[in-house]
This record gives structure tokens, sequence and C-alpha cells, in this order.
């Protein structure tokens, strides 16, 4: 990536429904060269999706909690089975293969401390691949960004 393909990934991770012509003028390009650097970017995988970002506490998920799994077996099949738990649990919205103490890191949002206790005791304790889990809530959230530094 050269300099204007740098300009172009910041610029679009700070507004992706910029024009083609906004996007030029603010990374020094013309619209369609700016437009087929952002063509070629998706086509070498740089830019994934196009999403809208959404305040979690306007839609009434106020609770964010980092919660650690360790597993029974780090077998690949258990592991899998696990995995695609995780990928149908639309309260949790990363999820992370760690090293060290703990298998897992989760990032769940929830409503409340009831609606996490939900999730937790009638969900993903009881997922045959869990050994057990330490949950952390968040106090407050100090920064929160997707921009990738460039």
């Amino acid at each position: 990536m050269d300099p204007i393909d740098r300009r172009i990934v910041a610029a679009l991770q700070a507004d992706a429904n910029m024009s083609h012509a906004a996007l030029a003028e603010q990374v020094g390009s013309s619209p369609a060269s700016c437009w087929r650097r952002v063509r070629a970017l998706e086509a070498a995988g740089v830019f994934v999706r196009t999403v809208r970002l959404v305040d979690q506490t306007a839609i009434g998920l106020g609770v964010n909690v980092m919660c650690n799994v360790r597993m029974r077996s780090h077998e690949s099949n258990a592991r899998r089975n696990f995995e695609t738990f995780i990928d149908d649990c639309p309260e949790v919205i990363e999820c992370y293969s760690m090293s060290g103490d703990w298998d897992y890191l989760l990032r769940i949002v929830a409503i409340d401390v009831a609606d996490y206790n939900a999730f937790l005791m009638g969900r993903l304790l009881n997922h045959p691949s869990v050994d057990g889990g330490s949950s952390h809530f968040a106090l407050s959230m100090t920064k929160y960004t997707t921009a990738l530094p460039v």
C-alpha cells in the first residue's frame, strides 16, 4: 500500500458513506483513480465489508462483559463445536482464542446483569465443551474504535 492507499483506508474507516469525489479530494487523488484504488483494496481483501455502527446503549444493551472461558478439552472437534456455538450467539460480539490460563476471551453485550446471567448460566456454561468461565463487568467504556492504525 502506498501513502494514497493508506489515506483512503484511514478516511473510509472514519466515514464509509463518503462519496468518491469527497474521498478523492480528502486524499489528494482524482475521483476515477480513487474509485479504482478502492476497488483494488476490496479485491486485495483490505476492505472486507461495509457496515453501520450502532450505539449499544441506544438499543438497550447497557452491559459489557468480558468473559474468560476454559475448555474441557483442546481437541480440534471440541474447539470447532464451541466456535460454531459462539457464532450462533448474537450477544457474543467478539471472540478470541487466547494463550495463557484461559482458552477464549468473549465480549458479550446484555440488557442488564440478569440478562447476562441467563446467557451465562442457561447457555454458555451448559455447553459440553466449556469447563468454566470468569466474568468481568465493564464499568464504563473509555475508548472504543473499529479503526485500525494505518
